[in-house]
């Protein structure tokens, strides 16, 4: 009944701006995407005695978005579900309809932008900030963005973000896994075949700390700052990107980590390109974190870290923070031809720190290869609206990445299996 109602008030005030005689723009669009999973490896080294999980989830969404001279409007409902979290007979579902999004962009002039509510928050290649599409519930976030494009080679975002837990008259701990307060500004410029990306984040989570006997909430900053170079000339693109991270990590403790990562790709015929990239995620040795040291650990904060590393998740999806690290070598090959995409991408995994493991009262260092993942992918699009995807990965592992992961054997078939329907109709537009 609450789907119903706020589909109702969507639909409602799409037709009363339709009719409010003032030149706009409207439109109200939905998606289903139901994905099946069989899970054998995903994440982590399966155990001897684990059987393969299968489930189907699946994410449901309605659109409405408005404009006009003056600002735009962007409302996103969703639901998400796995099928058959409920009883078919249910009162109330598991997670319940959410807002994804739902913001107003001021358009002040030609040039100036200010846009606040609810968002997702997409830059560059998505390493730093993205929308994390591949998950259902995918990522948003509360904050205000000014910006500023003078033309259409220029643009500068400054954003900032303040976290509560509620209203409340006295000053509650905030102990949601966010950032409690963020700040940063992003500028990209083109210049010719060159476009330039500077960042400069300013990151504050909660911690907690002993003062005066009494158990108190302090935040601790980092910052993120580096530039993106991408290039392109023909058949021939290259991408360059560095990042320092400094301040203090989210236990207050002193924070050195660094990131670099740099690729090329070749179109060898109209429907044929391959490419060649490297990642470089500074890590922390085991000792180091076992005894307090500081933390040279690089975290890409609020990236679709999926897109990265390997789509079976092993690092830097809700794990590896703070850990040794990682370098990734990487070999994407994609075909696309009328209505088909195919995607192979194999990736080389190393750690980027010292790994070792504690044995009595001594160190023992292990091989630094943590192991080979292969990722291959098929979509094919029946219309612009629908299409239809498959996937499938292996994961090679070595002891390391059992020493790493601490879980499971890294001599068990370790791989991953998709298919996901997505359909994104258009319900009703005007101009």
């Amino acid at each position: 009944m609450k789907k119903i109602i706020c589909l109702f008030v969507v639909l409602t005030f799409s037709f009363l701006m339709v009719n409010s005689g003032v030149a706009q723009e409207v439109k109200i669009s939905g998606e289903l995407r139901p994905r099946y999973e069989m899970r054998h490896g995903f994440g982590t080294l399966i155990p001897d005695a684990e059987e393969a999980a299968n489930f189907v989830s699946q994410r449901t969404r309605i659109n409405a978005w408005f404009a006009n001279s003056n600002y735009r409007f962007y409302l996103s409902l969703q639901d998400v579900r796995v099928w058959g979290d409920v009883p078919q007979l249910n009162k109330a579902d598991v997670n319940g309809p959410s807002v994804h999004e739902a913001w107003a962009e001021l358009l002040l002039n030609e040039a100036w932008a200010v846009k606040a509510g609810r968002q997702e928050i997409i830059y560059d290649d998505s390493r730093i900030f993205g929308n994390v599409g591949w998950a259902q519930q995918a990522r948003s976030h509360d904050a205000a963005v000014i910006k500023f494009e003078p033309n259409t080679s220029h643009r500068l975002d400054v954003g900032l973000a303040y976290n509560a837990l509620q209203e409340s008259n006295f000053k509650t701990d905030y102990t949601i896994s966010n950032y409690k307060t963020m700040q940063y500004a992003w500028y990209h410029g083109n210049f010719g075949k060159l476009g330039v990306s500077l960042l400069v984040l300013n990151n504050g989570y909660a911690y907690h700390t002993i003062q005066d006997s009494a158990d108190v909430e302090k935040v601790a900053f980092s910052q993120t700052l580096g530039p993106r170079l991408s290039y392109k000339d023909g058949k021939f693109s290259a991408n360059a990107t560095f990042y320092y991270q400094t301040g203090k990590n989210s236990a207050n403790r002193q924070l050195s980590a660094i990131y670099f990562a740099a690729d090329a790709g070749y179109q060898i015929q109209q429907s044929l390109s391959i490419g060649l990239g490297i990642e470089y995620l500074s890590g922390s040795d085991t000792k180091d974190g076992a005894t307090g040291e500081d933390d040279h650990s690089f975290t890409p904060l609020y990236g679709t870290n999926h897109k990265f590393n390997g789509w079976m998740d092993y690092f830097y999806v809700g794990n590896h923070g703070g850990s040794v690290g990682l370098v990734d070598v990487y070999l994407p090959i994609n075909f696309k031809k009328d209505k088909w995409s195919l995607t192979l991408m194999p990736h080389y995994f190393n750690t980027a720190a010292t790994l070792s493991t504690y044995y009595g009262e001594t160190w023992k260092d292990q091989d630094s290869y943590l192991g080979t993942e292969i990722d291959f992918s098929a979509a094919y699009a029946f219309s612009p609206e629908v299409t239809i995807e498959a996937g499938y990965s292996h994961l090679f592992a070595s002891e390391s990445m059992q020493v790493l992961k601490n879980s499971g054997n890294y001599k068990n078939t370790q791989h991953w299996a998709w298919l996901m329907l997505t359909v994104k109709p258009v319900f009703f537009s005007s101009k």
